[in-house]
C-alpha cells in the first residue's frame, strides 16, 4: 500500500468503521449511507433538472414528427384509395354490356345519361362522365358540360386504361379514365369517374383533431415518463454530491489496483496518467512513471508502438523483459472520456508454453485428419502407396518409401514371408535421392537391421542419428554411404499391418535442414501407417474380388465369335467404372445356316450380377437348341426366370432377383433376308440400310423377364443385303451428362456412315459415346447381312404320294451333280429317301424339299404334322424303325424345327470329307 500514499490524487482514508464495498452488504446500502439519508446536493439537482427538459424537448419533436407523417400517410391513402374506388367504377361501366352500343346509338346522351347519374350516386364518386372517341362529354352530372370535350383523355383514346391526380377545369379531382371497346376491339368512347380533391381530403380532415389529440396524449406521457425517469434517477443515486462521488471514486481506485490485470491509462498527448500495481510489477515502470511520455519508460519498440499508435488491439501477446503479456488497447475517447487510450497487460508466459504444445497436438491431429481423407480415395494398392508418400512428404519427412509384399500386390493373402517385398512407391522434397526406385526387390536378411526389427517386434523403430548408427548400414553399406552423403541423418521405420497380417514395410527419412525423429513422430508415423494400412488390404481385397468377378464374367461371355458366312459380325463389352455388370451378349449358329442375335441386361451391378448373366445366357443357349421361335424362346425363359425368382424367396438368401432383366432376341435367315425378332423390355435395335438410312423398327414390347402374366409377340423384318443391325444395352446411349433421346441422335448419326465395317462402327460407337469410365456396363453387337446366293437354294413340293420320292431323289441327284457335290450324292440320297417317306407315311401335306448349299450341304424336309419324329433302337425282327437311325449315323447333325404350320426335319453334312456311308454300318442298321 506504499505506491498509493505518493500519488499526489489520493484521499484520506475514510473514518474507523466505514463498511467498504467489499464487505458482504446484501440488501443495505453502501458505506456512507447506512442509517441516514443524505440531502441531494445542487449540483445533482440542476443535472437532474437539465436531463428532464433534455428529454422533454426530444419526446416533443418524435410526437410532432410522427404526427405529420400519420397526415401525409393518411392524405396518400386517401388519395390511392379514391383512385381504386374510381377505376372499379369506370371500368365497370365501360365494360357494361350495353355501354358500346348505346354510344353507337344516334341519341347516346339520352341512353346513358340516367344510367351515368345512377352509378354515381351508388357508387359514391363525385362523377361519372361518359365521353365519344373524341373526348366530347355524352354524359356528365352538370348538364351544361354535355358536348364539351374533355382535357388529358387522349391515352384513353388510343386504347390505355390509367388514373391520375387532374388540376384543370371543372375541378381538381382524383380520376380514371377507361376506354370503351365495340367487339373488334376498337375504341368507341370513354368513360371517367372521380372524386373531387377537395372531397379526398375530407376524411382526413375529420380524423386530424384525434390525431393531434393523440399526439398531445403522447406528448403528456413522454413527459410524465421523463419526470418518473428523473425522479428515479434522484433516488437510486441517494442524491450523492461531490464528497459522496469522492468517495466512491476511492473505491473503484481500490478494485482498479487489486485485479491481477494490469491497467495503464495513456492521455492523448502520450503521458502516463495512471497505472496500477499489476502494471507497474508486469512493465517494471520506475517510481516516476505518472506523467512521463510512453517512449520515455523503456518498455521495449513493440509495446512503446502499440501505446502510441492509438489504434485498438485485442490479445496480442509481445515480449516484455521475461515474459510474454497479451495486451488489450482501447480509445477512450469513444467512451465519453478525452483523448486517450486505456492498456490492459495480462501475464501469459506459463499459458503461453501450454498452447503451444497444444498448437502442436492440434497440427498433428489436423495432419492425420488429412491423411484419413485423402489415402484411400480409389481401391487401388499402388495408388494409395502412393497417396501415403504424398501425405507424408514434406509435413512428416523428407523422404518416404513404401514396400509391399507381391502377394499384396496381385490381391491375394499375404503369407508369413516377409523376407522380401517390392518397392511400391518413394517420394522426396528433391530429385537425386539414392534410394532404390520403384519396382525394385528389397530384402530383409540382416537381423540387425532396423526393418527387420521393426517387422520382428510389430512395431516402429526409431533411429534418431543415423550418423552413428551402424546396425542399419549391415545390410547395404554402399547404399548406407549415398544416403549420408546425400543428407538423410535420421528414420523411422514402420511396419505396414492390417488384422495381424504383415502387408509390407513404411521407411519415414529426414535430410539436412529437418530436425531429427523424436519419439512423439514415432506416435504419428504409427498410427498414419496404421489408416494406411487399411485402406491398402481393402484395395487388396477389393483387386482380389474384382479380378475374380471379371475372371467369371469373361468366361461366362462368348470368348470368341463362332464361324458363320451370312453375317459380318463385330462385338463389344465394356464393364462400368463400378466394376463387372450384367450386360451380355451372344451369337448362336441356328440350323439351315440362320443365326440367332441376343443381348440382355441384368438389373444391378457385381458378382451377383454377373452370375445371373451366366445363368439367363446358358438357359439361352439350351432353348435355342431346341431351335424356337423368338417369342417362344422368351416365353420360357421368362417362366425359367419366374420359378427361380421363387425358388430364390423361398430359400431366404441375399441372391439378387432375376426378375427385371431385359432381353432382345434376333433370328436372321440368310435364305430371303427374313429376320424375326422378339424383346422382353429391351430397347429395339437400329436397322441400318445399304444407303445409310437409319431407322427402329416398331417391334411389339413385353415388360422384363420375371414380370409374367403377359405373352410375347415377334416382329419380322425383310433386310436387303448390306443392311446393318446394331444391338445394344441402354448403357450405351443413356448417362448422367444426357437423356436417352439425345443418346439415340448421336447413335444414329454415327452408324450412318456407309463406308464403315462392323468392327469400325464399334469402335466408333464406343469413342463418340461412352466417357473414360462409364457409369454402366455396356454390350454392342453389330451384324452385316448376307444373302444365300439363289444358285446354292433348290426347293421342290413333293405330291402327298410314296411314289413321288424316287422323281425327287432323281431331281436332287441331278441338282447334287450341278453343284458338284457327286461324292455325297448317295448319303445325301439315303437321307432324303428317308426323310421324305416317313413325311409321306406319318406326316400330313403339304410335303416340300429343300437344299442350302453352304460351307455345308442341309437337306430339310417339311410336312403339316405337328408330330415329331423320334430316333430309337429297332429291334431285329421290327419291319421299320430304322430311318431315322440311319440319318443320324450319315448326317453330322439332324433336328426337328417347328414352322407355323407343321415342322421342318433336316439334316447337314459336312463337305470337307468324303461321306461315303460304310457298307458295315448299312448292313449292321438292316439287321444283316
Amino acid at each position: 500500500m506504499s505506491g498509493r500514499s505518493r500519488r499526489p490524487w489520493a484521499r484520506a482514508a475514510p473514518p474507523p468503521g466505514t463498511r467498504w464495498p467489499s464487505e458482504p452488504s446484501r440488501g443495505r446500502r453502501p458505506w456512507p449511507l447506512r442509517g441516514r439519508r443524505l440531502k441531494p446536493s445542487l449540483s445533482v439537482r440542476t443535472l437532474a433538472a437539465q436531463v428532464f427538459l433534455f428529454q422533454a424537448l426530444i419526446m416533443l419533436m418524435l410526437v410532432a414528427v410522427g404526427a405529420a407523417a400519420l397526415v401525409v400517410q393518411g392524405r396518400y391513402d386517401a388519395e390511392h384509395s379514391a383512385m381504386d374506388r374510381s377505376l372499379a367504377v369506370a371500368e365497370s361501366f365501360a365494360h357494361a354490356p350495353g355501354t358500346a352500343v348505346a354510344l353507337r346509338s344516334p341519341d347516346a346522351s339520352a341512353l346513358l345519361q340516367p344510367q351515368a347519374e345512377q352509378v354515381r350516386k351508388g357508387s359514391g364518386v363525385d362523377f361519372v362522365t361518359v365521353l365519344d372517341r373524341h373526348g366530347v362529354r355524352v354524359t356528365d352530372p352538370d348538364p351544361a358540360l354535355i358536348g364539351t370535350k374533355a382535357q388529358g383523355v387522349g391515352r384513353a383514346a388510343a386504347g390505355e386504361t390509367f388514373t391520375e391526380t387532374f388540376h384543370g377545369r371543372p375541378a381538381d379531382a382524383v380520376r380514371a379514365v377507361v376506354p370503351v371497346n365495340d367487339p373488334s376491339r376498337r375504341v368507341v368512347g370513354m368513360v371517367t369517374a372521380g372524386i373531387e380533391y377537395a372531397n379526398v381530403g375530407e376524411v382526413l380532415n375529420r380524423q386530424l383533431p384525434l390525431l393531434l389529440g393523440a399526439a398531445a396524449g403522447a406528448l403528456v406521457l413522454a413527459m410524465g415518463g421523463a419526470a418518473l425517469v428523473s425522479r428515479r434517477l434522484l433516488r437510486q443515486t441517494h442524491g450523492l454530491g461531490p464528497v459522496q462521488m469522492t468517495r466512491m471514486y476511492e473505491h473503484h481506485d481500490a478494485v482498479l489496483h487489486a485485479v491481477r490485470e494490469g491497467v495503464l491509462i495513456v492521455g492523448g498527448d502520450g503521458r502516463v496518467l495512471l497505472a496500477n500495481d499489476e502494471a507497474r510489477r508486469l512493465l517494471d515502470l520506475p517510481e516516476d512513471a505518472d506523467r512521463r511520455q510512453v517512449r520515455e519508460l523503456g518498455l521495449g519498440p513493440v509495446p512503446t508502438r502499440l501505446l502510441v499508435a492509438g489504434e485498438a488491439v485485442s490479445d496480442e501477446v509481445v515480449p516484455v523483459g521475461d515474459r510474454l503479456l497479451a495486451v488489450n488497447v482501447r480509445p477512450t475517447a469513444p467512451y465519453g472520456g478525452g483523448q486517450g487510450l486505456v492498456a490492459t497487460f495480462r501475464d501469459t508466459t506459463e499459458l503461453r508454453a501450454l498452447s503451444g504444445q497444444a498448437e502442436v497436438a492440434r497440427g498433428r491431429l489436423s495432419f492425420l485428419y488429412e491423411a484419413g481423407v485423402r489415402i484411400g480415395t480409389t481401391l487401388d494398392v499402388r495408388r494409395t502407396a502412393e497417396e501415403l508418400t504424398e501425405v507424408a512428404v514434406p509435413r512428416m519427412a523428407d523422404v518416404v518409401t513404401v514396400e509391399l509384399l507381391d502377394a499384396v500386390l496381385r490381391g491375394e493373402e499375404p503369407t508369413g514371408a516377409v523376407h522380401a517385398m517390392r518397392r511400391t512407391a518413394v517420394r522426396a522434397v528433391r530429385a537425386g535421392h539414392p534410394l532404390q526406385p520403384v519396382g525394385d526387390v528389397i530384402r530383409f536378411v540382416m537381423a540387425d537391421t532396423p526393418m527387420v526389427a521393426a517387422l520382428r517386434r510389430g512395431k516402429a523403430v526409431l533411429v534418431p542419428d543415423l550418423g552413428t548408427a551402424q546396425d542399419w548400414r549391415a545390410q547395404d553399406p554402399e547404399g548406407a554411404q549415398a544416403a549420408l552423403r546425400y543428407g538423410i541423418h535420421s528414420m523411422v521405420s514402420v511396419p505396414l499391418r492390417a488384422r495381424g497380417v504383415v502387408l509390407g514395410m513404411v521407411n519415414f527419412w529426414r535430410g539436412a535442414g529437418s530436425p531429427r525423429f523424436e519419439e512423439e513422430d514415432v506416435a504419428v508415423a504409427e498410427e498414419l501407417v496404421a489408416r494406411a494400412a487399411v485402406a491398402i488390404d481393402n484395395a487388396r481385397r477389393y483387386s482380389r474380388e474384382h479380378a475374380m468377378a471379371v475372371t467369371l464374367q469373361r468366361n461366362l461371355l462368348p470368348l470368341g465369335l463362332p464361324e458363320q458366312d451370312v453375317l459380318e459380325i463385330a462385338s463389344r463389352y465394356l464393364p462400368a467404372q463400378s466394376g463387372v455388370g450384367g450386360d451380355w451378349f451372344d451369337v448362336i449358329p441356328l440350323p439351315g445356316f440362320r443365326v440367332a442375335l441376343v443381348v440382355g441386361d441384368i438389373v444391378g451391378h457385381g458378382m451377383q450380377a454377373a452370375v445371373t448373366m451366366g445363368r439367363l445366357r446358358t438357359a439361352v443357349l439350351n432353348f435355342s437348341s431346341l431351335d424356337l421361335a423368338p417369342d417362344e424362346l422368351l416365353g420360357r425363359l421368362d417362366e425359367m426366370v419366374t420359378r427361380l425368382d421363387t425358388q430364390s424367396a423361398d430359400a431366404d438368401d441375399d441372391r439378387v432377383p432375376l426378375t427385371g432383366a431385359t432381353c432382345l432376341y434376333v433370328v436372321y435367315d440368310p435364305v430371303g433376308g427374313h429376320c424375326t425378332l422378339s424383346r422382353a423390355g429391351h430397347l429395339a435395335p437400329a436397322v441400318v440400310d445399304p444407303e445409310g438410312g437409319v431407322s427402329f423398327p416398331d417391334l411389339p414390347l413385353a415388360p422384363p423377364l420375371g414380370v409374367g402374366g403377359h405373352p410375347f409377340e415377334a416382329g419380322e423384318l425383310d433386310l436387303p443385303e448390306g443392311s446393318r443391325l446394331v444391338l445394344f444395352t441402354d448403357g450405351l446411349i443413356e448417362n448422367r451428362g444426357r437423356d436417352i433421346d439425345e443418346g439415340i441422335e448421336m447413335l444414329c448419326s454415327t452408324v450412318a456412315r456407309t463406308d464403315r465395317t462392323p468392327e469400325e462402327t464399334c469402335r466408333a460407337l464406343v469413342e463418340r459415346m461412352l466417357p473414360e469410365h462409364p457409369s454402366d456396363d455396356v454390350a454392342l453387337l453389330v451384324a452385316r447381312t448376307r444373302l444365300l446366293n439363289p444358285s446354292c437354294v433348290a426347293a421342290w413340293d413333293v405330291p402327298f404320294d410314296v411314289t413321288a420320292v424316287p422323281r425327287v431323289r432323281g431331281e436332287v441327284t441331278r441338282r447334287l451333280a450341278d453343284w458338284g457335290l457327286e461324292e455325297v450324292s448317295f448319303t445325301t440320297e439315303l437321307i432324303l429317301s428317308e426323310l421324305l417317306t416317313n413325311a409321306i407315311r406319318y406326316g400330313a401335306p403339304p410335303v416340300r424339299v429343300r437344299l442350302l448349299l453352304g460351307r455345308t450341304l442341309v437337306c430339310e424336309v417339311s410336312d403339316g404334322s405337328n408330330t415329331s419324329p423320334r430316333l430309337r433302337q429297332a429291334a431285329t425282327t421290327d419291319e421299320g424303325g430304322r430311318g431315322l437311325f440311319l440319318v443320324s449315323q450319315f448326317a453330322d447333325m439332324w433336328g426337328t424345327r417347328y414352322v407355323t404350320r407343321g415342322k421342318v426335319i433336316w439334316a447337314e453334312q459336312s463337305l470337307d470329307r468324303a461321306a461315303e456311308p460304310d457298307p458295315a454300318v448299312l448292313f449292321d442298321v438292316m439287321g444283316l
